[in-house]
């Protein structure tokens, strides 16, 4: 009788456990306790997957025999793959490929744009390098979408979200940048471009004299613009705003040259005058702020050139946002050389929103002037408070015209040839966001920003800084005397208990 009832619950756990391992198999999910919710599949990814009517094919490439720490990666990959293809209702399948197998994998692989990473691997007490592949490409119908390498953590929902949304969106609206007026190129903006290119087709405009401008543009970019704009195309763009149009306009009214040293003021290029018909005033000085970005010093001390980094207020670092769709998710900008930018609102049908601020140390400079870099600043030269650096309107010339302002012009810019730059990615995400703002196309703002943190230390007073550092100093003298006077205490106290002949 014992041995039957034993044999019954074995058969009773063997059976609870197949089940849960068929619920598990069919119902997959993942519980993430991370502060920002990096293993979470955003709203936007969700939206974009339920949308999908087609199948699109996920073939990862990835080499076996990985060190630990890139095994997790694969992995993370893999447990996404499933959610993916769970929440599009089967319409994202995938397979994981080896491409170290044979040559022949791997010229396919590599002409399919991933190549391989060299990586350390530790064998028979020895460091060896490896070829690495840790990419996929994605196919729906004819079309293909490659991801070079798979980044761990957040960076790879967006890569492949993007990557899908890239495939599945067919009629991309456009986006103009406008040309003409000595504004920054589309070549000068790789990043920016290429991030706006995952919803929209980018193209430059130049206004024609003789004809409107085409209603089909979702939004206008007018960037960092150096020549004379006519007022003819001034009155272009205020029939465009009229029929709802939406401009986003990057444009510092101050020219700094790190390199000559000077500080000026921009040409004037009607732009200013224009944008405060608009209700929006560009100030004429350069914003300084005490919490700055830093630049290269170059110092001689006898025969030799020591570099160092100085903070340099004149590259404020704006961590202070609104709470706005366009500002979702920043963390930290640099704007170099900025001017203020204000709403002068009579128009109550406009709504005017400051979006991006500086901190509650800033001021101002007057141009022309000269750059010293050894310029001991005070705290009177930070006097002003928070200023704003970004506006955005709506409500524009009666009627659903959109408009974001902001007084720099080269946050987003990488540059070209010799001054290629890299930009961190709120620099790109701050742009792509009030273009997709204006566009009226926020779904990927959540996804771009999530998981990036930047968590600068925040600044300490130096009466603070002093407390601290005596704190440091005497504390643990303090506490080796309380801790001697406590043990001396105690000693006397059992002398006495002993001399009473209290020996308990």
């Amino acid at each position: 009788m014992k041995k039957q009832t034993i044999i019954t619950q074995l058969i009773i756990i063997v059976a609870i456990i197949s089940v849960a391992n068929f619920i598990s198999n069919q119902l997959y999910f993942r519980l993430d306790f991370t502060e920002d919710e990096r293993y979470t599949l955003s709203d936007a990814t969700k939206d974009i997957l339920s949308d999908l009517d087609d199948v699109i094919t996920v073939s990862a490439y990835f080499s076996e025999d990985l060190p630990p720490q890139l095994l997790n990666n694969r992995k993370d990959f893999e447990d996404i793959l499933i959610e993916y293809e769970q929440r599009s209702g089967g319409n994202v399948v995938y397979e994981f490929i080896n491409p170290n197998e044979d040559q022949t994998k791997e010229q396919e692989v590599q002409q399919k744009g991933i190549g391989p990473i060299m990586i350390n691997v530790r064998e028979n007490d020895r460091v060896e390098q490896m070829r690495a592949y840790m990419g996929a490409v994605l196919q729906m119908g004819e079309q293909k979408e490659s991801i070079p390498l798979i980044q761990p953590g957040a960076a790879m929902e967006y890569e492949l979200t993007t990557s899908i949304k890239k495939l599945s969106v067919q009629d991309k609206p456009k986006i103009a940048v406008l040309a003409g007026h000595g504004e920054t190129s589309l070549s000068s903006i790789p990043q920016l471009s290429q991030q706006l290119g995952v919803l929209y087709s980018v193209e430059n405009y130049e206004i024609k004299d003789e004809e409107s401008i085409p209603d089909f543009y979702r939004a206008i970019a007018i960037l960092a613009p150096s020549d004379t704009v006519p007022q003819s195309h001034f009155d272009k763009l205020d029939t465009y705003l009229s029929s709802g149009g939406k401009l986003f306009i990057a444009y510092s009214n101050v020219q700094g040259d790190l390199q000559q040293g000077l500080l000026s003021t921009a040409p004037d290029i009607g732009l200013v005058n224009w944008l405060n018909q608009k209700g929006v005033k560009l100030g004429a000085d350069f914003v300084v702020d005490v919490e700055c970005a830093t630049v290269n010093v170059q110092q001689r001390q006898g025969f030799f050139t020591i570099n160092s980094q100085k903070e340099f207020p004149f590259f404020p670092r704006v961590s202070n946002f609104e709470d706005h769709p366009i500002t979702k998710g920043l963390d930290e900008i640099t704007f170099s050389f900025a001017t203020n930018v204000v709403p002068v609102n009579t128009d109550t049908s406009v709504v005017s929103t400051p979006i991006v601020f500086t901190s509650g140390s800033s001021g101002t400079e007057r141009a022309p002037s000269y750059i010293d870099i050894q310029r001991r600043w005070t705290e009177n030269d930070f006097g002003m408070g928070v200023q704003s650096l970004g506006v955005a309107l709506e409500g524009l010339n009666g009627g659903l015209g959109k408009m974001v302002v902001f007084g720099n012009g080269d946050f987003y810019l990488n540059g070209e040839g010799q001054q290629v730059r890299q930009l961190p990615p709120d620099h790109v995400n701050l742009a792509s966001n009030a273009i997709d703002w204006l566009a009226d196309d926020t779904g990927l703002i959540e996804l771009r920003t999530k998981g990036i943190n930047s968590r600068p230390l925040e600044s300490i007073e130096d009466s603070t800084k002093e407390v601290i550092k005596y704190a440091n100093v005497f504390a643990p003298i303090l506490l080796l005397l309380i801790y001697a006077f406590v043990r001396r205490l105690r000693n006397q106290q059992k002398r006495q208990q002993w001399m009473q002949g209290n020996f308990g």
